[in-house]
């Protein structure tokens, strides 16, 4: 695993989930995400996966900002590099 990426990915997702600017959906996502990364009974992959499954569901919500939108995509993109490594 990739320490550095791994803990990039937990600050952007603790950034998203203070960013009153988007739905309270998406900051519990982010958290949600967070919690299920760090569980170390799933393998890496598996982790991944799932928190880029609920990511990727927030992103598609039409309420959610650009802004928003983009951080999402940003975090999935960091995630999906994450299970390869």
């Amino acid at each position: 695993m990739d320490q550095k990426l791994y803990d990039e990915i937990n600050y952007l997702l603790d950034e998203l989930a203070q960013d009153t600017s988007v739905p309270r959906n998406v900051r519990k996502s982010a958290t949600d995400s967070k919690t299920r990364l760090s569980n170390g009974r799933e393998s890496l992959d598996l982790r991944c996966a799932g928190a880029v499954s609920a990511l990727d569901e927030m992103a598609n919500d039409p309420n959610v900002p650009s802004h928003g939108r983009a951080a999402l995509y940003t975090i999935i993109s960091k995630l999906e590099a994450l299970a390869k490594s």
